[in-house]
């Protein structure tokens, strides 16, 4: 440390008092914040730590600032006490030790040796690769501010990620080991279903992830911006969310498996229920049909195909895979069955609706002749001789077999209009009757 030219107006002994106080409070400050550096379990984390990537790059220039941290404090600590030695020699200063101090507390003063070990990991640190700096103590304090911030800026954003990530990740595998186990138990396996294969992959990046947080917690950390705060940022949490996010996934699939291991058995019994009642629904189509080739002439009756063997074999494959707890399988094709066993009954009933529309077709003439020959009797006309005949075609037509009922549905419009035309006209007593008012049709 050595002493430069005078650095303008002499100090008088109160501006040297006022700036001995304030240096010292400067200097308990700094010391206490260096100190508080030292013992900050971030950075004793990084001192024992085998570091790679971005974090062994930034560490080793901390290292470096930290180095010269407490250079710089020193050579501060040392200019301090050599100014209020000078103001200790008198109790009222001379001319000559007041031009000293304002030497030594304005000007730049202090001379600091630069460090060998600083300027070979930090080349890019001021004054790190100088043989000796000098500074005033104004801009000395300027410049240890500079490199606690950044230091400690490296420290808290390390210390930050691993009091976050390592933790949240062993709990997450702890989850992940408790979903194994009960993947394992429902047969859950890697290669033979898709959820013990996402909890291989899940297993092997949590893994790599933790080794990786734990060497090069900085590539974890995301600055805040527009943040000058040391250790403004938060950790970068997106890889564990999402293999949060894919064990979660998991976790819903093996509910569902288990699901289907508690109520499997009910499930298959309304699987054969619903595919009885399609087979049933078939063969009565199928004798349907037969009943409407020999009753029904002149129309089209479709085929009626048989029950799909492939669903009697896939619910016999359930059963098997019940029988052997093998659960993951199981699910799938419970639900592949259910929906294609309803898909079968409906279109058995589908096809049993269309066998059997001409019988009603034929059951819905014989009722509406029947309610028109009702309403002809509610009038009166129960006995006239052309209804009478007309009626008798048209239930000859509907109660034959083979019914043409194209046939049949014209004799059925005939009476209905001549019931219509009786039941319209006026009528006359004694002077013929209604039938003075029918026409031959």
């Amino acid at each position: 440390m050595g002493v430069t030219g005078a650095p303008g107006p002499v100090m008088d002994r109160d501006e040297v008092d006022r700036a001995l106080a304030r240096l010292g409070a400067e200097h308990e400050a700094i010391e206490t914040s260096l100190l508080a550096l030292q013992d900050h379990a971030g950075r004793r984390l990084l001192e024992g730590a085998q570091l790679t990537g971005v974090t062994k790059e930034r560490w080793a220039s901390a290292e470096a600032s930290i180095t010269l941290l407490w250079a710089y404090f020193d050579a501060y600590a040392d200019a301090l006490r050599s100014a209020r030695e000078i103001r200790s020699r008198r109790r009222w200063s001379s001319r000559e030790d007041l031009v000293e101090l304002t030497e030594l507390l304005r000007g730049e003063s202090v001379t600091v040796a630069g460090s060998t070990t600083a300027a070979a990991n930090a080349p890019t640190l001021i004054g790190a690769s100088r043989l000796s700096e000098s500074f005033s103590l104004a801009g000395l304090v300027d410049r240890m501010n500079e490199l606690y911030a950044s230091s400690l800026d490296m420290v808290v954003a390390a210390d930050a990620v691993w009091s976050a990530l390592p933790a949240r990740i062993d709990l997450l595998a702890a989850e992940l080991q408790r979903t194994r186990r009960l993947a394992h138990s429902v047969g859950v396996r890697p290669g033979e279903h898709p959820a013990g294969d996402d909890l291989e992959r899940i297993t092997y990046t949590l893994t790599h992830l933790r080794e990786q947080v734990v060497s090069d917690p900085l590539a974890y950390w995301v600055p805040a911006q527009g943040s000058s705060a040391p250790g403004g940022g938060r950790p970068d949490t997106t890889v564990y969310d999402r293999e949060a996010r894919a064990l979660e996934d998991v976790r819903r699939e093996i509910d569902a498996v288990l699901t289907v291991r508690q109520d499997a058995e009910q499930r298959l019994l309304r699987l054969r229920d619903v595919l009885s009642r399609a087979d049933r629904t078939l063969a009565e189509a199928r004798n349907a049909r037969g009943e409407v080739l020999a009753k029904i002439a002149a129309t089209e009756v479709p085929v009626v195909g048989g029950p799909p063997t492939v669903l009697q074999e896939q619910l016999a494959t359930a059963a098997e895979y019940r029988r052997h707890a093998q659960w993951h399988r199981l699910s799938p094709l419970l639900e592949s069955l259910e929906q294609k066993a309803e898909d079968e009954l409906l279109r058995a009933r589908e096809s049993l609706t269309a066998v059997t529309a001409p019988l009603a077709v034929r059951a819905e003439l014989r009722g509406r002749l029947d309610a028109y020959k009702a309403k002809v009797a509610r009038h009166g006309l129960a006995e006239d001789r052309f209804l009478i005949e007309r009626y008798d075609v048209a239930r000859r037509m509907l109660w034959s077999a083979p019914c043409d009922l194209r046939v049949a549905e014209q004799a059925v419009l005939r009476y209905q209009r001549a019931a219509a035309e009786l039941l319209a006209a006026p009528r006359v007593p004694e002077q013929g009757g209604p039938e003075d008012h029918r026409g031959e049709r």
